[in-house]
């Protein structure tokens, strides 16, 4: 278990996660299918060439899904206990194929749970960035955390 527990968490605390994640055409392919959406501009490449952006684009709820994959490592490996919400949910600039994305996560607030003495809530905000530094998705999330256990 690589995470951290709830007490372990500080408001400020930013990780840059180093974990990058090149999105290939079947990562594309295969969410939007298994998630049934049949988007052209997901699957249809002839379609695509007479958008704005002349290719396909990768499907925005695999980009906010690793976008938060990539912080897992590093802030809740083990011990979250689940995903309580996300919010402002922002896709700045559209994910090709090929492109490699990268996270990084700040912390802005934690609190106790007023219903469960053994977690607490972190509010995290994570964004993603391209190979060329551009932020391509970002969100506030807030997550049920594990306390450290008494021992």
């Amino acid at each position: 278990m690589s995470g951290l527990y709830f007490e372990q968490f500080e408001a400020g605390q930013r990780f840059e996660h180093a974990v990058r994640r090149t999105v290939t055409e079947t990562d594309n392919v295969l969410f939007s299918t298994l998630t049934m959406n049949p988007a052209a501009l997901h699957l249809d490449a002839e379609y695509c060439k007479g958008t704005p952006y002349g290719e396909r684009v990768v499907n925005s709820i695999f980009t906010l899904g690793l976008l938060i994959g990539l912080s897992v490592g590093d802030t809740t490996l083990g011990t979250t206990l689940g995903n309580l919400g996300m919010e402002d949910v922002k896709f700045p600039k559209p994910v090709f194929h090929g492109d490699t994305v990268r996270a990084v996560t700040t912390v802005l607030a934690k609190r106790e749970s007023q219903s469960r003495k053994d977690s607490g809530i972190v509010t995290f905000e994570h964004r993603a960035f391209n190979q060329r530094n551009e932020e391509v998705a970002s969100c506030r999330r807030a997550a049920l955390m594990m306390k450290r256990p008494v021992v």
